[in-house]
């Protein structure tokens, strides 16, 4: 089995599609964990690889980065914001912005003014956005996942971004864990720097039917028993 941790927001499907179809005899277990205990989960052995936002602390660990997510401002769909195609962290000045705890954006100066307390989650922070006490910026799979039909979201340009990566424990890199980097590069199965499944057993030739030996087919008469025609004159 090979377990698959992720964060909330990342979906890891098209690449637990690819092994399911190129590895069907290792069942693989997706590990829905917080973005604040994925690291912890992995040194202690509780998945063999992780989706992550980074920055994340990366001792002891293996990083490939993957994607840029752009970043939004999450605010209720009667919020002046919501007139604007898109928001520059200048137009928030005067915003009470909600900071959650599992924050994984990295704001050298957090736009707006502090909100009045710091959910610990960014669910308990949209639930917050949702009665109208602040706003939040979080990456847009964010938004997405915890949607709502009260509120919207609008792209925050110049806002730092949040990236996704895929980690695992460097002295725990097993062949499956190179099997699934391999999946996530984008390799064949027949790449060199890939392991190639082993190939299918192949089935017992077919028995050729034996010519029979020539004079010794059923029926066939000996040379010297054969009636000698007249010959024409």
């Amino acid at each position: 089995m090979f377990r698959l941790a992720h964060v909330p927001g990342v979906t890891p499907a098209k690449w637990v599609n690819v092994w399911t179809e190129r590895m069907s005899g290792v069942p693989i277990t997706l590990v829905a964990v917080p973005a604040a205990e994925v690291v912890e989960l992995l040194r202690n052995g509780g998945a063999d690889a992780g989706f992550v936002r980074l920055p994340v602390d990366r001792d002891g660990l293996s990083v490939i980065p993957l994607y840029v997510e752009n970043t939004v401002v999450v605010v209720p769909k009667d919020h002046a914001v919501a007139a604007a195609d898109e928001v520059a962290i200048a137009d928030l000045i005067d915003q009470e912005v909600f900071h959650p705890l599992d924050d994984t954006i990295e704001w050298t100066v957090r736009p707006g003014l502090t909100a009045f307390t710091r959910p610990a989650t960014t669910a308990d922070a949209v639930e917050l956005v949702a009665a109208g006490t602040g706003i939040l910026l979080v990456p847009q799979s964010l938004a997405r996942l915890h949607h709502r039909r009260d509120l919207t979201y609008r792209p925050v340009p110049d806002a730092p971004q949040s990236q996704v990566a895929l980690t695992w424990p460097t002295d725990a890199t097993t062949d499956l864990v190179e099997d699934f980097i391999g999946i996530v590069r984008g390799r064949t199965v027949n790449s060199s720097r890939g392991r190639t499944p082993a190939s299918p057993p192949k089935k017992p030739a077919q028995r050729q039917a034996q010519k029979p030996a020539q004079g010794s087919r059923r029926g066939a008469v000996p040379a010297s028993s054969k009636r000698k025609g007249n010959r024409p004159r």
